[in-house]
């Protein structure tokens, strides 16, 4: 079996309605799917987002790397990704979605069988909300949306927050709080809007309103200042979207920078480095629950890492790894697969147990954002 043909399909689609996190508002969604194709017909599919530089390493420097390679050999086209990219999360590990799909269909099992078995068969998810309007105060939606949320039959969920006065903030969502109960898991990402004195005053709050963690609150640039926050403030303080590969992460830990890792397949080079990554916060009682806002690929790939991360506590159930799910408007996830293999039951998504990831993509849906993508 050889690698035959390798596409870069980027996709694009104009929300209807703009919203975004404190520091920017989203008007539209773009992602990046990968094809890869084998002499004998077999597809893997992968995702990665679409940033500046990430399809030209895709095009220029990985597509003729793998082309004409054996996709089994898994480990060795791994490091040879990482070497050609000097080790460029975004690009490798959209990559190495694909041929974890190509792997898994090509010897008949999911991604996770590939990995010696999953852990559980399905994985507690908290709605990802999508932020902020324009042109509405959160007084007016915040309660609203957590209230379908929880009809919906989510049992936990995460606000952006960081856009308005700290004070402000607080008041809402302390009647988030109030209307929800205390049954209903809630966290925060800040988004890096807060200074590190901010950060502590508005982790106060939220101890106070017994939120789970404070997301990401400073820049993410090195993580600078996370180790010295995390030492002062009183509820977990969780980070790590961009660690950008193992060495990072590696960086990061042993800086003591989080309570909770959150690094993600298509960012920090794919499937088996998150799970490096959390195998070695488990080592320093770091908890490990993986980011993931994009589409169907990388949400059925985080549903397999998900599916193998070990529990924080030796007490099953106790400390289980959470699927985020975003609640923002995505037809990336929604309109281009086949059937509905992230519905949400009693709060949980069941981990996907077909070939590969699991998924399976309706390429004329593709072509429709496709032709958005610009």
């Amino acid at each position: 079996m050889r690698i035959a043909r390798i596409e870069v399909i980027p996709l694009g689609a104009e929300l209807s309605a703009p919203r975004g996190p404190s520091i920017l508002t989203y008007r539209r969604r773009e992602t990046l799917f990968i094809k890869i194709t084998t002499d004998d017909g077999l597809v893997g599919w992968g995702e990665t987002y679409r940033l500046a530089g990430v399809e030209g390493a895709l095009r220029d420097a990985l597509t003729p790397l793998l082309v004409g390679r054996d996709p089994r050999e898994l480990r060795k086209l791994h490091a040879a990704m990482r070497s050609a990219t000097f080790d460029t999360g975004f690009a490798v590990g959209g990559m190495d979605l694909a041929l974890h799909d190509l792997l898994g269909k090509a010897l008949g099992m999911p991604v996770y069988q590939l990995y010696g078995g999953a852990l559980r068969g399905s994985v507690e998810a908290y709605a990802s909300l999508p932020g902020y309007y324009d042109d509405r105060d959160p007084e007016a939606h915040w309660l609203d949306e957590a209230e379908a949320l929880v009809a919906q039959g989510f049992r936990g969920m995460k606000f952006r927050i960081g856009r308005f006065e700290l004070r402000r903030e607080a008041r809402a969502l302390s009647e988030v709080r109030r209307r929800l109960g205390e049954d209903i898991t809630l966290m925060a990402d800040a988004n890096a809007a807060y200074t590190a004195d901010q950060a502590l005053r508005m982790a106060a709050v939220l101890r106070e309103l017994e939120f789970e963690w404070l997301e990401e609150p400073l820049p993410q640039s090195g993580y600078l200042g996370y180790p010295e926050l995390r030492s002062k403030t009183p509820l977990p303080l969780a980070g790590g979207e961009g660690l950008l590969n193992r060495s990072a992460a590696a960086t990061a830990l042993a800086r003591g920078c989080f309570d909770i890792v959150q690094p993600d397949v298509s960012i920090c080079g794919g499937i088996g480095e998150t799970l490096f990554v959390g195998e070695l916060a488990s080592l320093s009682s770091v908890r490990c629950i993986p980011h993931c806002w994009a589409g169907a690929l990388t949400l059925a790939a985080t549903l397999h890492v998900c599916a193998l991360l070990p529990e924080s506590s030796r007490l099953h159930g106790n400390a289980a790894p959470l699927l985020e799910f975003d609640v923002t408007e995505n037809p990336f996830r929604d309109n281009v697969v086949v059937g509905e293999p992230f519905a949400l039951r009693d709060g949980c998504v069941d981990v996907p147990n077909r070939p590969g990831l699991g998924v399976e993509i309706d390429e004329a849906a593709l072509k429709r954002y496709g032709a958005q993508a610009g």
